[in-house]
């Protein structure tokens, strides 16, 4: 048996084709191309490696001569299925979706019902917006290849999308245990635990990911994260320059240079960074906060209030965001125009939804909605700002059944039910969206619209499920500590208070008059009085925070001219 092993080992390894699909397995495509160079040498018909050659030349980037070899679909009967699905993943690589499908249809029929076929061909859904049938296609990769590392890495994205990180965190650990050298693994997996807030694992996942590929790119910017964790800002921005992400326009390295010049006092670098960040994810909602932080910091004020003053007068403003063009504007001398917006920024009114505004009108958006895309998105949003509820839910319904897997399609439908007042059907297409992509935007609105339907305890369970998932989530902790104060539960609602703090809630004054009244109400007044102060004196003209203050001096017994001042700055707000 010994001697048998032996000679299959030799014949093995005497196999040019069998040596260059190793080399493939790994990534290797220049050993391959060799090997496969020397069967064509030695009187191999093409047509036998040329989907082999393909895959090699993709390997390498290649594009171009990949087209070469896989172009003209010339594949021998026993490569059939792999040419066409090479073809697939080469079509891919230039962005033509549909040949790309049809290329995997040909390999599909050929015979070729591998693991790897069913997570490219559930990359291509998800790019063409059929998430749904992504989510299928890699449940069916792993049922065919169940210790395929490939095929768990790609459930495991769409899991940590649709159920959170932690979710997530067992398909990375399984696909890691077949291929433990797997230097994109081993970067999905280091940055899912540091956003699980596992920072020492992290940093031993990004050491092993060093030694396996040491000039890897992805290795030092999750350095640069977790030094930026650290307030090591130098060292950060060293990694950082060292990863290249940034000049390749990475979105997430751009935004990490743009905060860590600003904790280096670099506001003019910040900000310049930050609007290219803008133009480049005009719908990513971090980075407008970040923006106008950064102006003010620089003392910009001109350009803040250019840029800023308009969307903090809607009504779903932030507050921070208006007291920061407030405090720009009194430096230019617009006193008037600074106090409605500080008005607006301590007043405890409800800012959780609000129209998106349209500048197209409704009748010219509606005779461009026939081309679709972002035409049809505009039509809706100008239907809701119309107050055209019935035109806005038409059309999203539209959209929806003409993109049936897509998660974005689905939550705009619940957006114009919402909008609508259809409390019912909004959360059952929140309920859809959320199952392919659990976003907080998605997990907020679907949790609100349960809560307005007396269904409480489901929307907390709801929130508590998604900070479980990501539970480094500020605002599903800031919302979950507002909620058990509401329901009295002063216990719970501190603690969720107190887990925000430390997560970047400790300046937030709404967060902080909360937890002033949750220690109240538990007996630690002392407490009570030093955070109802530190609210104060963060937002002075806020009558929560005034009232906060005002019945922890009562309850404490401090000195009665105190107590006497904070009474009546309560009775001047409520009358003003």
């Amino acid at each position: 048996m010994l001697a048998l092993a032996a000679c299959s080992d030799t014949a093995s390894e005497a196999d040019p084709l069998a040596r260059a699909q190793a080399a493939l397995a790994r990534g290797d495509g220049i050993t391959a191309e060799v090997e496969l160079r020397g069967m064509l040498e030695a009187g191999t018909p093409p047509a036998e490696v040329a989907a082999y050659m393909g895959e090699a030349e993709l390997a390498q980037g290649s594009l171009a001569e990949a087209r070469e070899w896989l172009g003209g679909q010339k594949f021998s009967d026993a490569t059939l299925a792999h040419g066409n699905h090479m073809l697939g993943r080469l079509e891919m690589a230039e962005g033509n979706l549909p040949e790309a499908g049809r290329a995997y249809d040909r390999s599909l029929n050929a015979g070729g019902d591998e693991p790897e076929l069913w997570v490219d061909i559930g990359r291509l859904r998800y790019r063409g917006g059929e998430q749904a049938q992504a989510i299928e296609a890699s449940q069916k990769a792993v049922d065919l290849g169940p210790e395929n590392p490939q095929a768990l890495r790609f459930r495991g994205q769409l899991v940590r999308d649709a159920k959170g990180m932690a979710a997530a965190l067992p398909y990375y650990e399984q696909a890691l245990e077949l291929n433990p050298k797997d230097p994109e693994l081993l970067a999905d997996y280091a940055a899912l635990l540091g956003e699980l807030g596992r920072g020492r694992d992290m940093l031993k996942t990004i050491r092993l990911l060093t030694k396996v590929d040491p000039g890897n790119r992805r290795a030092y910017y999750l350095q640069a994260v977790l030094a930026a964790r650290a307030h090591k800002y130098d060292l950060a921005l060293t990694l950082l320059q060292r990863s290249g992400e940034v000049d390749r326009e990475v979105p997430s390295a751009m935004l990490l240079s743009a905060i860590i010049d600003m904790e280096r006092g670099n506001y003019a670098s910040a900000a310049q960074m930050l609007d290219r960040l803008s133009t480049i994810q005009p719908d990513n909602r971090r980075v407008e906060p970040l923006l106008a932080r950064a102006l003010a910091l620089g003392h910009n004020d001109k350009e803040l209030v250019y840029r800023f003053e308009a969307a903090a007068q809607r009504p779903a403003a932030s507050p921070y965001l208006q007291s920061l063009v407030a405090r720009s504007l009194e430096a230019m001398g617009e006193r008037e125009r600074a106090a409605k917006l500080l008005v607006g920024a301590a007043s405890p009114a409800q800012r959780q939804f609000a129209a998106i505004d349209s500048k197209t009108p409704l009748e010219v958006a509606a005779a461009r909605s026939a081309s679709g895309g972002s035409e049809l998105l505009a039509l809706i949003r100008s239907a809701i700002a119309a107050r055209r509820n019935p035109a806005a839910v038409a059309a999203a319904q539209s959209f929806a059944e003409r993109f049936p897997g897509s998660g974005d399609a689905r939550a705009l439908l619940a957006d114009t039910r919402l909008a609508s007042r259809q409390l019912a059907q909004s959360q059952k297409a929140f309920s859809e969206a959320a199952d392919i992509r659990r976003s907080w935007p998605i997990a907020f609105k679907l949790a609100t619209v349960m809560a307005a339907q007396g269904k409480t305890e489901d929307a907390n369970s709801l929130l508590m499920d998604f900070m479980n998932g990501e539970p480094g989530n500020m605002e599903a902790m800031t919302v979950l500590s507002l909620r058990f104060a509401e329901a009295g539960m002063w216990s719970e609602s501190a603690k969720f208070a107190d887990l925000a703090f430390t997560h970047g809630g400790a300046r937030d004054p709404v967060l902080l008059s909360l937890r002033a009244k949750a220690a109240f109400e538990l007996g630690d007044l002392d407490l009570a009085v030093t955070l109802a102060e530190a609210a104060h004196d963060l937002q002075p003209m806020s009558l929560v925070a005034a009232k906060t203050l005002a019945d922890a001096y009562r309850a404490a017994n401090v000195d009665p001219a105190l107590l006497a001042v904070a009474e009546t700055k309560v009775r001047l707000l409520r009358a003003g």
